[in-house]
């Protein structure tokens, strides 16, 4: 069956170790047949929630940005995969930011598909641990979530040094296999 995959690719580096993961899980996503969209979080003017509480009081977001046209997207998808790099042992701040800005409509984005990918310097999976439950806390506010996959980019700190390694082919398969 044909889903539609929304991909958040939060590096702040274009072709980062997360996001040429991002990439080659697009590419396994594509050979299979499914509807693909990458969002490179950094093109996106995405503000910091503000704590107005105008979305808990039933009204649209106040801030003029680029969220709605992303949230609305989140909504739309069968699956989302959400990818950052791991600086100190926790999510980039570009998905953090994106995260709580889906405040005014988390509610709407049920029953989706996540997968989760991480890339970082050190060469640990149990380390990375610490990143993935951050992204399973978001989940567990939503209604019906089903963690399907998680790709570690691990040993990756320059630009491009994730390339030949076994995350990649993990990506590409893990994409397939939607």
């Amino acid at each position: 069956m044909k889903k539609k995959v929304l991909i958040l690719s939060s590096s702040p580096r274009r072709n980062g170790n997360s996001d040429l993961l991002c990439d080659r899980f697009l590419e396994g996503a594509k050979a299979s047949g499914h509807d693909v969209e990458k969002i490179f979080l950094k093109d996106k003017n995405i503000n910091y929630c503000t704590g107005c509480g105008s979305c808990s009081m039933g009204k649209s977001c106040p801030q003029k940005d680029d969220m709605p046209e992303i949230l609305e997207k989140m909504i739309a998808a069968d699956v989302i995969v959400m990818a950052t790099p791991v600086y100190f042992y926790t999510m980039c701040g570009q998905m953090k930011t994106l995260i709580d800005r889906t405040c005014a409509r988390y509610q709407e984005i049920k029953d989706k598909d996540f997968y989760f990918i991480v890339a970082a310097a050190i060469d640990s999976k149990p380390a990375m641990e610490r990143t993935i439950n951050e992204f399973r806390g978001f989940t567990a506010c939503l209604d019906g979530p089903k963690e399907k996959g998680v790709i570690y980019g691990i040993g990756a700190w320059k630009v491009g040094e994730i390339k030949g390694t076994p995350a990649m082919d993990e990506a590409y398969k893990m994409g397939q296999e939607i």
